[in-house]
């Protein structure tokens, strides 16, 4: 990469819907990035490839993987394919920016965190969300002590998923679920907000007669704060995104926690509500995706690894896991280290 340019020049594997909808204009939005080619069997990668000005078409991954000019890749396709083409990218020199979740499983996780070490290449898995600056000022208002001792964080992540028929995040052989596709947004944020693990998940799931993946999750966490976590998931359900952290002298709630841009104008609300009844409310500013696209390209230009990698990904996968155990077995399940 020619350093001077100051720009990370992106490749797209798909043309799927959330990398037109979103992470395509967030690159072009990114004042570090610009993307310079796009690979798909679709017959409309040329129509896509037109529309946003890529100058580079290609009808197959491996070509694109072998064009010396991408310096990243974005991944969304399906989440059984992440492992596969994470490992190509990375064999191929590409820094990746992967979707999640990144894989099904914590030793196909390890495994591709190991593979991208020893290439020398920088992963992060795509929770957006963490970039918007609303969740930061949460944290701060926790460290203020503003609501007291926090006891509690409940987060919600559901909406109605209408044309079922050929959706992929209803196929089992391809990593369908709602917690895999959604629920993977409560984990992380239960996670990251309160700076705690859970050490043990009981998740209620059942294997929908049709599908046969999770439409419908409610999952407790012990965490190794003391504190107790609770999120429900669903695709059956009106949308909410959001969490709430409850403490001994008040709560905050977040209310558009997670959103994807078409019903999300960049607006972040952060809402305290303290014991006597009186509420706080502060508005927070940002665009998730290019935030994240801008971190990511800057930490492949510095050669540093970004604020979400490595141990971070591969305990969020091991949470994500042993709610499938715990879904299976119907019982309490202590997450292994």
């Amino acid at each position: 990469m020619n350093m001077s340019e100051q720009r990370i020049r992106w490749g797209v594997l798909s043309t799927a819907r959330i990398a037109q909808n979103t992470m395509i204009p967030a690159i072009m939005q990114a004042y570090n990035a610009e993307i310079i080619a796009i690979a798909s069997q679709n017959p409309k990668v040329s129509e896509v490839a037109a529309k946003f000005a890529i100058p580079n078409v290609y009808g197959s991954y491996e070509d694109l993987l072998d064009d010396p000019d991408v310096d990243a890749v974005y991944i969304p396709l399906p989440n059984s394919l992440h492992t596969e083409w994470v490992m190509k990218a990375a064999d191929k020199g590409k820094h990746i920016l992967c979707e999640k979740p990144i894989a099904l499983s914590a030793s196909e996780t390890k495994e591709m965190i190991e593979h991208c070490q020893s290439k020398q290449v920088i992963l992060m898995e795509a929770f957006m969300y963490q970039f918007h600056p609303q969740h930061q000022v949460v944290k701060d208002i926790l460290s203020s002590g503003e609501i007291g001792q926090p006891k509690l964080m409940r987060a919600n992540f559901s909406f109605m998923l209408e044309d079922r028929a050929q959706d992929i995040r209803l196929n089992p052989n391809l990593g369908g679920g709602s917690v895999y596709d959604i629920g993977c947004y409560c984990i992380h944020s239960i996670r990251n907000i309160l700076n705690s693990e859970p050490i043990r998940v009981y998740v209620h799931a059942p294997s929908d007669p049709d599908y046969k993946v999770d439409i419908t999750a409610i999952a407790m966490f012990e965490l190794d704060n003391g504190m107790m976590a609770i999120f429900d998931c669903s695709f059956d359900m009106v949308r909410r995104e959001r969490y709430e952290i409850v403490g001994t002298h008040g709560s905050i709630r977040v209310p558009k926690a997670y959103n994807l841009p078409e019903y999300f104008d960049g607006e972040g609300k952060i809402i305290v509500e303290k014991e006597d009844g009186t509420e706080k409310i502060e508005k927070v500013y940002g665009h998730e995706y290019t935030l994240e696209i801008e971190h990511f390209s800057q930490c492949v230009m510095d050669g540093v690894q970004p604020l979400y990698a490595g141990k971070n990904i591969l305990q969020n996968m091991k949470v994500i896991e042993t709610c499938y155990e715990s879904m299976r077995s119907g019982k309490w399940v202590t997450i292994k280290q």
